[in-house]
């Protein structure tokens, strides 16, 4: 179980070795290969003590405390090894996805000023060292199977407090240049302890991280393993059904990531619909992306386990987070509690403050919130005179305290005058047994301001569906007739991007206005 002493540890790096000292021998990582006998393990203690040996190595290649250190790595045992030593020395690290290109990594190197960037060669038939060079990166280096290597003992002391800006994470930029977002091992820590505590997980658990380990969810699920004492299976590559065997090999009892993987197990889970997908599974979870109430259901119906939901994002890495002991309808319906430590506010466009089961904008407080960005203007654009951050969601507070977001600010389509909420028709299109699953956007029209358009995925071996046939279902559900589509797209697959799957709703609107 988790104690105080972990919970109140002050930095990233004491995290690490008051649990070192507590279970040392214990798991913390297992990487999943594609053969059994190339699977490895990472003990707690020896995550401390590799780390260490790292950190001198990068002491001696000029890394010190404040140094920005830029990484582009894929989710491995090596990867989390060069984080942890990035943290014990105090360095400023910016982790960016390994699906990124030269746009992405050119801007982060420029804006963060990188003096170091760790680079994995080439991985996936991609050249990123070769890349980096192209970019005029500084201080490259390899660091996919292999990391620096020094003698601890010249190490000064770890930093003794977790206040400092220490982490540069970045937003997708999906319509335009990413944001860098700036973090502290508190704020991370306050983060991971959010959704540790909320999943009532324990040391016998086995959990799993399938995205990107460079995502903001990657020291977030790390603080997880650190409270609780349990391990995590790596997977470099997700894909199903390929990884599965990962999955049923290391008895994974908790997996996930957002909706998307729920819908990936699901297909799977109905090719075999009397065997259980993974036997030890108990737990999905996961956030970053809304859950239509009958994925809720259909996972718990089909895969015979739990799905608790969040609510988080770059900025704030963990917000709200079912518990599984909730009810059916607050677990469907909502994106959990938040936590004490994390203040929601409930806004009309001015800032007035709503009363629960009012929609408006959701604004937080509270130390999970990030310090703002690299850019002091966009700072000051997205905190209010009270210090609370504009996340540009919509949604309420039910009566017991529970979020519900009801859609982004930007995806209200304006339709007549009228608002209408994207996330309120994707949730009924869902129901459908033809749709595996639906985006629906606003697209410029000269009569109306913008039109509804619904997009949607067909499930394998179902009939092809027509406007009629969706805006007749969506009648049947109670839809109001204004709120119904003018236009259907059927696609192959919906846009999503590299991290946790989310639907590029911008490339939609590129695409079909």
């Amino acid at each position: 179980m988790s104690d105080a002493t972990l919970d109140s540890a002050p930095t990233f790096w004491e995290l690490i070795c008051r649990r070192a000292a507590r279970t040392p021998h214990r798991r913390v990582l297992i990487q999943a290969e594609a053969a059994p006998e190339d699977d490895r393990t990472l003990t707690f203690a020896e995550l401390r003590d590799r780390g260490e040996r790292v950190a001198a190595g990068l002491w001696e290649m000029g890394v010190r405390p404040g140094t920005v250190v830029a990484w582009q790595l894929p989710t491995r045992i090596e990867t989390v090894l060069l984080s942890a030593a990035l943290a014990r020395i105090g360095a400023v690290q910016t982790p960016i996805i390994p699906f990124y290109r030269d746009k992405e990594v050119g801007f982060a190197l420029r804006e963060s000023k990188a003096e170091f960037f760790a680079s994995p060669g080439v991985w996936r038939d991609f050249d990123h060292t070769e890349m980096a060079r192209r970019l005029g990166a500084r201080g490259i280096f390899e660091a996919y199977d292999s990391l620096p290597d020094g003698d601890p003992r010249i190490l000064p002391p770890p930093p003794a407090e977790g206040t400092s800006v220490r982490w540069i994470y970045w937003t997708s930029g999906t319509t335009s240049d990413p944001k860098g977002v700036l973090h502290t091992d508190r704020s991370l820590i306050a983060g991971g302890s959010c959704l540790a505590h909320a999943l009532h997980l324990s040391p016998e658990d086995v959990g799993s991280i399938a995205f990107p380990y460079a995502h903001i969810g990657g020291p977030d699920y790390l603080v997880m393993l650190f409270l609780y004492g349990f391990p995590a299976v790596l997977f470099e590559k997700f894909a199903l059904p390929g990884a599965l065997e990962g999955y049923r090999r290391h008895g994974v009892t908790t997996a996930g990531g957002s909706t998307a993987f729920y819908s990936m197990f699901l297909a799977e889970q109905r090719k075999n619909p009397g065997e259980k997908l993974i036997p030890t599974l108990r737990l999905l979870a996961g956030g970053g992306a809304p859950k239509p109430p009958e994925v809720y259901h259909a996972v718990v119906r089909e895969m015979g386990c739990q799905l608790t939901h969040g609510y988080g994002m770059t900025e704030v890495p963990m917000i709200t987070m079912g518990a599984p002991d909730d009810t059916v309808e607050n677990l469907a319906t909502t994106e959990g509690k938040p936590p004490t430590a994390m203040s929601i506010r409930i806004t009309d466009a001015d800032g007035k403050e709503l009363p629960p089961l009012a929609d408006g904008e959701v604004r937080l407080k509270g130390e999970a919130v990030c310090q703002g960005y690299l850019d002091p203007a966009q700072t000051a654009e997205v905190f209010d005179a009270d210090g609370y951050l504009i996340t540009g969601d919509l949604g309420h507070l039910t009566e017991s305290g529970h979020l519900v977001l009801t859609g982004r600010a930007k995806d209200v389509i304006i339709r007549k005058g009228e608002n209408i909420s994207a996330k309120e028709i994707e949730d009924l299109l869902h129901r459908h047994p033809g749709v595996g699953d639906a985006a629906v956007i606003g697209l410029p029209d000269e009569v109306r301001g913008e039109r509804v358009c619904a997009v949607i995925e067909q499930r394998a071996d179902s009939p092809e569906l027509s406007l009629d046939e969706v805006t007749a279902y969506l009648r049947g559900e109670g839809l109001s007739v204004h709120k119904l589509p003018e236009q259907l797209e059927v696609v192959d697959a919906l846009p999503r991007n590299e991290t946790l799957r989310k639907v590029l709703k911008y490339k939609l609107r590129e695409q079909f206005s």
